[in-house]
């Protein structure tokens, strides 16, 4: 069995792959990488199938030593991609192409020029022990596989299903610096316990992202908050991953992977399922826009 033996990892990194759906009944919501359109993508690149278990790293920062030859891939935050040989020569790498590496190479990703997920596929997928079916970290349950850290030795498994069939793919669309984002919301369920002006607070204004957000959660803040019509105490209900949930102060809470499976406080929107792709990729500060499709 291949494996990669992390030599530097930053805070915040984890495996992940699809998530343990199917047990919200006991309290435990499904986590699974937060951004799964980049996940998904890697996979794809190196020919494995959806559910193989991928690296993901907050703001690039890690570097991992093979020990066979691996085929392996980077999507999401577009970050610098560098690949030094056992005899030290540094060759031409890249995120978002199909890289080959041989016995004793290092891979090392840098801090992406913008995003916040960067996503490390290698062909057969990581094989470390599942819990519950799944090889994700949740990190509000604190269930799974625990964070990556330095000295760590990863499994390289057997979740190929074919061999990559292109050797890059285009990179999405950089973000400018300055320039919202713009999320996609669906109105509802609880739109109604709000006050008829809620559209032009949540959509006619720029938000921002607050430091305190992780893979539960994106906090925000805006100079308008949305203000609720109906005052008495919401029974806790089903919430769903991208489910805008506004708490007494009035500014929504974006739900990530790792979200709690019931909430308290009225969700004025879902976000559509592209649109959490984007949300995982903010950064504290980044601004942001909402825009209702229906």
């Amino acid at each position: 069995m291949s494996t990669l033996t992390v030599l530097q990892v930053g805070p915040g990194t984890s495996l992940q792959d699809l998530g343990r759906p199917g047990f919200s009944d006991t309290g435990l919501g499904a986590a699974g990488a937060a951004d799964r359109g980049s996940a998904a993508l890697a996979n794809r690149m190196v020919g494995n199938r959806p559910d193989a278990a991928v690296l993901e790293a907050l703001l690039g920062s890690v570097t991992l030593r093979t020990d066979r030859h691996v085929v392996a891939a980077v999507t999401g935050a577009p970050c610098p991609v560098e690949v030094t040989a056992a005899d030290g020569r540094t060759r031409g790498a890249a995120p978002h192409a199909v890289l080959t590496l041989a016995p004793g190479d290092v891979l090392r990703l840098g801090r992406p020029t913008s995003g916040l997920r960067a996503y490390v596929a290698v062909r057969g997928g990581f094989a470390v022990e599942p819990v519950l079916g799944s090889r994700s970290w949740d990190s509000l349950a604190r269930l799974g596989p625990p964070p990556v850290s330095d000295g760590d030795v990863l499994p390289v498994g057997n979740a190929a299903e074919g061999w990559p069939v292109v050797d890059a793919v285009a990179p999405p669309s950089p973000t400018s610096p300055g320039v919202p984002v713009v999320l996609d919301v669906v109105p509802g369920p609880r739109d109604d316990w709000f006050d008829p002006g809620w559209r032009t607070a949540l959509t006619g204004q720029v938000h921002h992202v607050t430091p305190d957000s992780d893979r539960v959660g994106v906090r925000t803040t805006a100079a308008e908050a949305l203000v609720r019509a109906v005052h008495r105490e919401l029974p806790s209900e089903g919430v769903e991953t991208g489910s805008l949930q506004v708490p007494p102060e009035g500014h929504p809470v974006l739900f990530l992977a790792d979200h709690p499976v019931t909430g308290g406080y009225p969700v004025v929107a879902v976000l559509t399922p592209d649109a959490v792709d984007r949300a995982a990729q903010l950064r504290p500060g980044d601004p942001v826009r909402f825009r209702i499709v229906r």
